[in-house]
């Protein structure tokens, strides 16, 4: 994350970048709500372009074929090394690099900005994503932990980052 501070939901990490596996990057018990200026009302799948799917095409891909499976982490660095086609052998060296430097967490994924997913951490950091329109999110949303998820009470709940600042654009504010 660009600011330095830990996400709410992340537990601390005594001047390490990783604790118990879980990188800076990674919530656990939270559910990240869909953006309070996302232009959908329900879940929506990213449009897939064949020759090269964006990010948030395969972060979509990554997380709903495989729910509870990867880590905030592992889907970040999953979807670059895949869109840079790092080979297998070489992965573990290039996620130490990438994780080496400062990096966005999934609230700035346009899975949440644009296309109306929330995304939940379970307690041991896996994520899963639920439709602005299922049952399951008005349950996270509330704070609750939806069936089958680990953990034992509550979920903490943030937002999605805005696509656009408070009052203006997405690229700004004119002069």
């Amino acid at each position: 994350m660009s600011s330095g501070k830990r996400p709410a939901g992340l537990e601390p990490v005594d001047g390490l970048e990783s604790v118990d596996g879980l990188e800076s990057v990674d919530y656990v018990e939270t559910f990240i709500a869909a953006a309070e200026d996302c232009p959908v009302e329900a879940g929506t799948e990213p449009p897939r372009h064949l020759e090269r799917p964006s990010i948030a095409a395969r972060t979509y891909e990554m997380i709903a074929t495989r729910p509870y499976r990867f880590t905030s982490a592992d889907v970040l660095f999953g979807v670059f090394a895949d869109r840079r086609g790092i080979a297998a052998g070489e992965r573990a060296a290039a996620r130490a690099a990438f994780f080496a430097r400062s990096q966005a967490c999934l609230r700035a994924s346009d899975l949440g900005r644009r296309y109306g997913w929330g995304l939940h951490a379970d307690a041991a950091g896996r994520v899963a994503i639920y439709g602005r329109e299922s049952p399951e999110y008005a349950a996270l949303l509330a704070g609750q932990r939806p069936q089958g998820a680990e953990g034992a009470g509550p979920v903490r709940v943030v937002r999605a980052m805005r696509r656009a600042r408070a009052g203006g654009t997405a690229a700004g504010r004119a002069g």
